[in-house]
C-alpha cells in the first residue's frame, strides 16, 4: 500500500454547495494547465453527475478525453473517482491501472472541509513513485484544491 497524496481546504459554503461546486462546477475551477486542451479547452465535467459518470474533457475539433469515472456518488458527503491518467500523463483506458481519488465534504464551523485523498498509485505501474510524489507536492492536489477554493 502506498502513502498516497492528501490535501484539504476549508471553504465558506455548506457541504451541499461545496459538493455541487466541486462536481457540477468542475469546468469552472479545474486548472486549464492540468488538461490536454489547455488554452483551447472547451469544457470539462462529469457526465452524468452520478455513479458511473465519466470525467470528460472536450477540446476543439471534437477532441474528447475520458480521464476518469465516478465509482461512488454520495452527495453531499463524498465522491470517489477512478483516476485514469497514467504517470506519463496519457489517458489510461484500463481501469485496473487506475488510482482512486476520494473527495470528502465535512461541515466545520462556518463552512466545509474538503479533503482529497489520492491513493493506489502503484496500480499505475512504472513511474508511480514519482507520480505520487508530484501529486503530494505543492503543485499537485494542494494546488488543485486551492484553485477550487478560489472559485467558492
Amino acid at each position: 500500500m502506498t502513502e498516497g497524496a492528501r490535501a484539504s481546504v476549508v471553504v465558506a459554503v455548506p457541504p451541499a454547495r461545496a459538493f455541487t461546486l466541486f462536481t457540477a462546477g468542475l469546468g469552472e475551477w479545474w486548472p486549464r494547465e492540468y488538461t490536454w486542451s489547455q488554452d483551447v479547452l472547451e469544457g470539462i465535467g462529469i457526465e452524468p453527475l452520478a455513479a458511473g459518470g465519466l470525467c470528460v474533457e472536450h477540446g476543439p475539433d471534437g477532441f474528447t478525453c475520458h480521464w476518469g469515472r465516478v465509482l461512488a456518488w454520495e452527495p453531499p458527503s463524498r465522491v470517489v473517482l477512478a483516476w485514469q491518467i497514467a504517470p506519463s500523463r496519457a489517458p489510461e483506458p484500463n481501469g485496473e491501472h487506475a488510482s482512486t481519488v476520494t473527495v470528502s465534504f465535512e461541515a466545520v464551523d462556518g463552512g466545509t472541509r474538503v479533503v482529497a485523498m489520492h491513493a493506489g498509485f502503484d496500480r499505475h505501474g512504472d513511474g508511480w513513485e514519482a507520480y505520487e510524489a508530484a501529486m503530494r507536492s505543492p503543485q499537485g492536489w494542494p494546488y488543485i484544491l486551492q484553485r477550487y477554493r478560489s472559485m467558492t
